[in-house]
């Protein structure tokens, strides 16, 4: 640093005695530039001047190195200032003849570090989440920052200027309010300061805070919507499915499903704006009674919710007991059926009397009961909605053997060289066994179609047999040779003739006699007359 040079009493007296007892003159005495801003350590030209042309004296006061140029006049001098550190006011003096005065200068000594680096700019820390449609208010905080004339904040929207505002206070704060959009999801909100010393042959310093993202979102005011069973059985399961539409962002949408303290697992299909929650549900025999379903949709710091109850119920099938399920004929059969004690019964059709689980039905088997099916059929009233289940048990009848006129004909007639199928069939339970003999060896083939010869007419014994007895019939085969075809043939037509001959006989004699009725009748209803014509000579 350059040692100042000597300063004279005199001008400093005069100084004080100026700022304290100022002349009564019109002397006035300027100073320029009035303000500076200047890189600490650096240097600025001051002009001290005065309105009277002959001062007797004109000059600086400062603490910092000066050196007068050569470049004044009569009343103006021009000094130069340097190695400004800090901030600083040099005064510049006058004495004319009609009084004193002095003016200040103003001088900041400026570096980065002091007046930018030590800023500190910080936007407050946005909400989780902002629903469309709200107002949102940005707040940023300004500490240090120098010289604060020239210091402005500014609210940023990505790039796009939200409010630029001067810089007033220590800390500074600057607010505004946004309605909040969607389009505004994940947009970066900042503050900006800008130094601007470009006037001051500086540059402009910019400094921008951490930027905070937002995440908007709509959830609407209306409840999922939520489709389930009203009533499950017990060990079986269930589709619950959870919807919603209107969301944004619909991606960022929970969805929570449970019933009871069973936490639901579903799957989750998305829309452009909507969402459907599908999920299955097991219950077991701990479930039973009425439990709560619950859908939950979570967006932002919202939620929407739908409850339902569901009835977990147990029924198992009804029972149908038969006394034994397979009898001979004859025997007393009881047939029973038991459901649920809430249930009410019917078997065959025929409720129970009085209406309750049970019934029962008595009968005596019969063959006719073989194979039939007695159907037992349950209701049971759960949460409002009636359950059917059913069971149903067949009866198995024995009895013999039957050989009847129906399955089985006893005579027939075929010609002889036909193609015939004989057919004779037995019932009974168990299926039994038949055969049918000519003379104990010779077998009927029954069933076959076989061409009929003179070895096939006979007389068959057919016999059936089963554990439950045997049964027999006669049958009689006729074969036909062609030379009886051919009598009866002409028996046929002479009958025919015959019968032709004797309508036509008939028929003549019956005109005849009509005939002659109508002449008789017609004689009765005429009167004679009288014969009037003379007899010729």
């Amino acid at each position: 640093m350059a040692p100042s040079s000597p300063r004279p009493a005199l001008p400093a007296l005069l100084v004080l005695l100026g700022a304290l007892f100022p002349g009564p003159g019109n002397a006035q005495t300027s100073v320029s530039p009035p303000k500076v801003i200047l890189p600490r350590g650096g240097s600025v030209q001051v002009t001290c001047s005065t309105s009277c042309d002959q001062p007797d004296l004109l000059g600086i006061e400062t603490p910092l190195p000066k050196k007068e140029l050569l470049l004044g006049g009569n009343n103006w001098k021009v000094y130069e200032l340097s190695n400004v550190q800090e901030d600083s006011q040099p005064m510049c003096y006058s004495n004319c003849p009609d009084g004193q005065s002095t003016a200040k200068t103003f001088l900041t000594g400026w570096t980065r570090q002091t007046g930018w680096e030590r800023q500190r700019v910080e936007l407050a820390p946005l909400p989780s989440w902002q629903p469309v449609g709200k107002d949102l208010t940005l707040r940023c905080q300004v500490e240090g920052g120098a010289p604060r004339a020239n210091l402005t904040v500014v609210l940023l929207r990505g790039e796009k200027e939200l409010k630029r505002e001067p810089a007033v206070g220590e800390p500074a704060e600057v607010t505004t309010t946004v309605l909040v959009e969607r389009d505004h999801h994940g947009a970066n909100f900042s503050c900006r300061t800008e130094l601007d010393l470009r006037p001051q042959g500086l540059q402009l310093f910019e400094n921008t805070s951490a930027p905070h993202q937002l995440q908007t979102f709509v959830l609407p005011a209306t409840p999922p919507q939520l489709v389930s069973p009203r009533v499950l059985e017990v060990d079986t399961q269930g589709t619950v499915v959870c919807s919603l539409d209107g969301l944004f962002p619909v991606l960022e949408a929970q969805v929570h499903l449970a019933l009871g303290d069973q936490r639901l697992n579903p799957t989750v299909t998305y829309g452009n704006d909507s969402f459907s929650a599908k999920a299955s549900v097991s219950v077991t025999a701990e479930d039973e009674g009425t439990q709560r379903l619950t859908c939950a949709v979570i967006l932002g710091n919202q939620s929407r919710e739908t409850l339902q109850t569901v009835t977990i119920y147990s029924f198992p099938a009804p029972n149908v007991i038969l006394t034994k399920p397979e009898v001979s004929e004859g025997t007393e059969v009881t047939v029973k059926c038991e459901a649920h004690p809430r249930a009410k019964v019917t078997l065959n059709g025929v409720p129970a009397q009085p209406v309750g689980p049970r019934v029962q039905l008595l009968l005596k088997a019969t063959p006719e009961d073989n194979g039939r099916s007695f159907s037992c059929s349950a209701t049971l009233e759960v949460a409002g909605q009636l359950i059917h289940k059913n069971q149903t048990r067949e009866l198995r009848v024995l009895y013999g053997p039957r050989l009847d006129e129906r399955d089985c004909p006893g005579n027939w007639t075929w010609p002889e060289n036909s193609q015939q199928t004989p057919m004779c069939q037995a019932s009974g339970n168990p299926l039994p066994e038949l055969k049918c003999l000519k003379d104990g060896t010779f077998p009927l083939p029954v069933g076959e179609s076989v061409t009929v010869t003179r070895d096939l007419e006979g007389t068959y014994l057919c016999r059936a047999r089963s554990t439950q007895g045997e049964v027999t019939r006669k049958v009689t085969v006729n074969v036909l040779s062609p030379r009886y075809e051919i009598v009866i043939i002409t028996v046929v037509a002479a009958a025919v003739i015959m019968g032709t001959a004797g309508l036509s006989t008939y028929l003549y004699n019956r005109q005849r006699k009509i005939r002659k009725y109508r002449l008789q009748q017609a004689q009765k209803g005429t009167p004679m007359k009288p014969n009037t014509q003379a007899t010729p000579p």
